[in-house]
């Protein structure tokens, strides 16, 4: 999964959360954040499993917006919110530096490949 995917996935349900963490002048995200955020969620099989729900609805609400239906879309958006703020503020803070990092550059191909282990949590 490439991390255009993952931040679009992620980022849908991360917004909310996202806005509480963000601080001005919030720090660029690197590997090492990833990293932390990838060992936190692996380390705890509830947020584990709260990652690997949280994956399912972004795809559901990718689905519900490419069709246009804005209720389902929010309906499932809410849901994702509650499992993004059981992933902690260190997620939240990663998600909301995703959305300025240039997925195309040296750090954002090393946070994509990192959080790609996350990915292969739930493909089990």
């Amino acid at each position: 999964m490439n991390l255009k995917l993952i931040v679009a996935i992620l980022a849908i349900a991360a917004v909310p959360v996202g806005a509480q963490a963000q601080k001005p002048g919030a720090a660029k995200v690197t590997n090492a954040d990833a990293q932390k955020v990838v060992k936190i969620i692996t380390g705890d099989k509830a947020k584990t499993q709260a990652f690997c729900e949280l994956n399912k609805l972004g795809e559901q609400i990718d689905q519900a917006e490419q069709k246009n239906d804005s209720k389902t879309a929010d309906a499932l958006s809410q849901k994702a919110d509650a499992l993004a703020e059981k992933l902690g503020p260190e997620y939240a803070a990663l998600m909301d530096g995703l959305q300025t990092l240039d997925q195309n550059s040296k750090d954002g191909d090393a946070i994509g490949k990192t959080l790609e282990d996350l990915d292969k949590l739930c493909a089990k």
